[in-house]
């Protein structure tokens, strides 16, 4: 069992300013990835108090949204290789898109590829059909 934090110095990012937007988040239907960062850029790390855009595990550009096929993809990159906290990160942005965005999309969650030791694992289980409700998998707040 390891005792203390798995990175206890992360490197911590300017938050990014955010990009005014004219109108509400898909009124018109379509999602773009900017929508999507900014929904889920507060996400705090599950071992630090700082978000997940602070600690560069999301961006913009891990974002791709392809509307014709109702599919959102979001890759993150935990903080180091090893991290025990990735499926973690990942259900919890699983859980705040599950709310937010229309039942219609599938989304897919990913580690960036070479950024896990158990990078095949980590997506597997991201992205099986869970049975169990989503919140059954995250900490106790």
């Amino acid at each position: 069992m390891t005792l203390g934090l798995i990175n206890a110095n992360p490197v911590v990012h300017a938050k990014k300013e955010r990009i005014v937007r004219s109108e509400e988040p898909h009124t018109d239907n379509v999602i773009d990835p900017l929508d999507i960062y900014d929904f889920v850029r507060d996400i705090r790390d599950p071992e630090h108090p700082y978000s997940l855009e602070q600690l560069s595990v999301l961006s913009e550009e891990s974002i791709t949204v392809d509307d014709k096929l109702g599919l959102i993809l979001i890759t993150f990159t935990p903080t180091v290789r090893h991290c025990s906290m990735a499926t973690v990160i990942g259900l919890c942005l699983r859980v705040k898109l599950k709310h937010y965005f229309p039942p219609h999309y599938k989304v897919d969650i990913k580690v960036s590829p070479g950024s896990h030791a158990s990078e095949e694992s980590v997506n597997k289980q991201l992205n099986e059909k869970l049975q169990f409700p989503l919140y059954a998998y995250l900490p106790a707040t």
